[in-house]
């Protein structure tokens, strides 16, 4: 039983008494570089899995299952589509999860214990009903991570969500840019299961990580007692020695003075004492009068507001559905190119799955730019770089369309358009992810404490990965009956309108300058004056 507290008091990280010790490298563990860094791996840990076997997908269900050719398109846009539901289903329950908790690092640590089992499962499953269960637990997996990693990133980076958000950007990159080329590579030179033996030796650094680190909330456990109690005792030796006091006639003093209000306190509480008769009617009708005024800008204590109660405060924005529509466009357009993209370059240039991942290179090497995009989407808000990724996209997406032939130019053409495009996403995603936080914060100054002290961050994180999901159910299932029905051009000029609606309604409703700082500014400015 002891091992067991002491294993649930290290996993969530409460402190167990007032004698309890601060962990060792207590401001390491829980310092911002090393959070960030806790995240970014994990939600790279999750991208990475996911991207490495997509170029390997449509090779190894030919190989390992015994999948026919004509049918390795439809089992791949479902094997996507199966991470999707997952991960759609998964995310708000993850979030109201990690909003509820005592510990961000527990749900994180349960969501690694589905990725090992989806590792297991995807690596030995010689069946489609193992793989579809294996990206099943994937999904779950990256529901708890992304849910719970970003609402973690916003508690510990609040003053520059979107450079946080950029930062999410660049680990994404980072897996969806190594993990193709390494899976394909390492498919063709060494087989299907050496690519699985790379997942588990990145799973294995993600854990050590997540063991390490320790929320600021939790270290402020240790850190505020240490600083409260020495500035206490340094401000009541500071006070006697102004007084000229000795510790013996302070406690002289203080005891006379206690007598002396003792006798003051019985005479005050006498019944029979006409004034004290006056003003106790009259403290009552004003309980009274207070009890029966209405007042609309009241919030209830924050123990008392329920889960929905602020769920359904969310979702009366219009920004926030703003938000998630762009990000299901934006996510289906990005996945279904994952889902067609490598089986384009095969069909059209005969290409094997090394090449194939060297493709998505184009793709995922300007997110490195995230950063950047989130420092504009924090100064300028997230309605300008939002609607210039949009808008700047059609015409990519429209000229993909005349990439056709087995020759130079049309592959320096597919090249120089994807890496465009990857740039329009980059503006596309990161001000849409930074704008979750964006609307919360509006809510919060507009009705304060509206959301009770635990916020709902986790829980606009999971609904964020429901549409992100939803897109990634939508994009593959959209991209693959097109493709293999009316052909890559018809894809192409289609993307192009769905981009086109995102463009607008990130235009029309998305915060611009200075959205998420009036309404905070404003809300200080009546605090200051009540």
């Amino acid at each position: 039983m002891k091992l067991f507290t002491s294993a649930r008091q290290f996993l969530s990280g409460t402190k167990k008494d007032s004698k309890s010790k601060p962990p060792y490298l207590l401001s390491i563990r829980s310092s911002t570089t090393l959070i960030v860094l806790t995240v970014g791996l994990a939600i790279f840990t999750d991208i990475f899995y996911y991207a490495l076997i997509v170029p390997v997908i449509p090779f190894s269900l030919t190989v390992q299952v015994g999948i026919a050719e004509d049918q390795v398109q439809h089992w791949t846009s479902i094997l996507l589509a199966c991470y999707s539901v997952a991960l759609f289903i998964g995310s708000p329950v993850a979030g109201v999860y990690a909003d509820h908790t005592s510990s961000r690092r527990w749900p994180l640590l349960i969501g690694l214990v589905a990725l090992a089992a989806s590792t297991l499962l995807l690596c030995f499953g010689d069946s489609i009903g193992l793989l579809v269960v294996g990206r099943i637990l994937q999904g779950l997996s990256a529901a708890i991570v992304w849910s719970v990693g970003c609402a973690l990133l916003v508690d510990t980076m609040k003053s520059a969500v979107g450079v946080a958000m950029g930062y999410v950007g660049v680990a994404m990159s980072i897996g969806l840019l190594i993990a193709p080329v390494i899976g394909g590579a390492v498919y063709a030179a060494a087989g299907y299961y050496a690519v699985y033996y790379i997942a588990f030796g990145v799973v294995a650094v993600d854990i050590l990580l997540r063991l390490l680190m320790i929320e600021k909330k939790v270290a402020r456990q240790w850190i505020e007692e240490d600083e409260t109690s020495g500035s206490s005792e340094e401000g009541a030796d500071r006070v006697d020695v102004e007084a000229g006091n000795s510790p013996v006639t302070a406690s002289r003093e203080g005891h006379e003075s206690s007598v002396e209000a003792s006798k003051t306190d019985e005479a005050d509480r006498d019944p029979s004492n006409p004034a004290i008769q006056d003003q106790a009617n009259n403290n009552e009708e004003k309980r009274i009068e207070a009890a029966n005024m209405p007042n609309q800008d009241s919030v209830a204590p924050s123990d008392s507001i329920s889960m929905w109660r602020a769920a359904k405060s969310l979702l009366k924005s219009t920004r926030l559905f703003a938000a998630l529509y762009c990000l299901l466009v934006e996510s289906g357009i990005m996945m279904g190119f994952d889902a067609t993209l490598a089986l384009f370059v095969q069909r059209t240039f005969g290409w094997n799955s090394t090449a194939a991942g060297i493709m998505f290179l184009a793709v995922f090497l300007p997110g490195f730019i995230s950063p950047l995009v989130g420092w504009l989407a924090d100064k300028y808000g997230a309605r300008w770089p939002c609607f210039f990724g949009f808008i700047f996209m059609i015409p990519l997406l429209v000229c993909l369309r005349f990439v056709t032939d087995n020759s130079i130019q049309h592959k320096v053409l597919l090249c120089v358009l994807l890496a465009l495009l990857g740039i329009t996403l980059a503006f596309a995603n990161v001000p849409l992810m930074a704008e979750i936080t964006y609307v919360i914060e509006a809510k919060v100054a507009e009705q304060p404490g509206v959301f009770g002290e635990k916020g709902v961050y986790g829980l606009g994180y999971g609904l964020f990965n429901m549409a992100f999901s939803l897109g990634g159910v939508v994009g593959p299932l959209w991209a693959g009956y097109v493709v293999e029905s009316a052909g890559w051009g018809t894809l192409t000029w289609s993307f192009a309108i769905w981009a086109a609606s995102g463009a607008v309604v990130s235009y029309l409703w998305l915060g611009g300058k200075g959205t998420k700082i009036e309404g905070a500014d404003a809300s200080q400015q009546e605090e200051a004056t009540s």
